[in-house]
C-alpha cells in the first residue's frame, strides 16, 4: 500500500469515525431529548395532579359553604320570631295568672269567658309560629340541663327529694330551641 492509499484509508476511517460519532451524538441527544421530554411529561403530570387536587379542595370547600349557609339561612328563618317571642312570654305568663284569678271568681263569668276567648287565640297563634310548652310536672327528676331551679325547699316525702316539687313559671322552645328555661322549686 502506498502512502496515498493509506491516508485514503485513514481518511475514510476517520470519515466512518467522525460519522459513527456524529451518529453517537445525535442518538445521544435523541435520547437526552427523550429523558427532558419525560421529565417534562412527568413535571406537567404532577402539576395536573397538584391542580386537581387544589379544585378538589376548592370544591369540597365550596360545598361546605353551600351547606353551612343553606343550613343558617334554615335557622334564621326558623327563630327569625325568637325576639317577639321572647316579649310575649310576660304578656302570655299575666294571661295565665288572671285566668287563674279569674276562676275563683264567680261573680265575673262573662269576663273569664272573653280572657280565655283571647288566651286561647293568643296561644294557638303563638304555636302556628312554632312556640311550644316544654312539659314540667310536679314530682319529675329534676335536670339542671332542661330545668332552671329557683330554690330548694324541704321535701314533704322522700320519694320527691331531687325532684320538682312546684313549677313556677313555664319554659318555652320556639322550633328546637329553648328560649325559656322552667324554672321550678326543688325539694332536698
Amino acid at each position: 500500500m502506498s502512502k496515498q492509499e493509506e491516508k485514503n484509508t485513514v481518511d475514510e476511517d476517520t470519515v466512518e469515525n467522525i460519522n459513527n460519532g456524529a451518529e453517537t451524538t445525535e442518538e445521544q441527544d435523541v435520547n437526552e431529548q427523550v429523558v427532558e421530554e419525560q421529565t417534562t411529561e412527568e413535571v406537567l403530570e404532577a402539576e395536573l395532579k397538584q391542580e386537581k387536587d387544589k379544585f378538589l379542595r376548592l370544591f369540597a370547600e365550596f360545598e361546605n359553604y353551600k351547606r353551612r349557609t343553606s343550613k343558617e339561612r334554615i335557622e334564621l328563618f326558623s327563630t327569625a320570631s325568637e325576639d317577639v317571642m321572647k316579649t310575649m312570654l310576660p304578656i302570655l305568663d299575666d294571661f295565665e295568672r288572671a285566668l287563674n284569678h279569674i276562676e275563683n271568681d264567680k261573680e265575673a263569668e262573662e269576663l273569664r269567658k272573653g280572657v280565655v276567648l283571647i288566651y286561647q287565640k293568643l296561644v294557638s297563634t303563638l304555636q302556628q309560629k312554632g312556640l311550644k310548652v316544654i312539659p314540667v310536672e310536679q314530682g319529675d327528676t329534676f335536670n339542671a340541663d332542661e330545668h332552671e331551679a329557683i330554690t330548694q325547699i324541704p321535701a314533704p316525702s322522700d320519694d320527691l327529694k331531687g325532684k320538682i316539687i312546684d313549677v313556677v313559671v313555664k319554659g318555652y322552645k320556639l322550633g328546637e330551641k329553648v328560649i325559656r328555661y322552667p324554672k321550678v322549686v326543688t325539694g332536698q
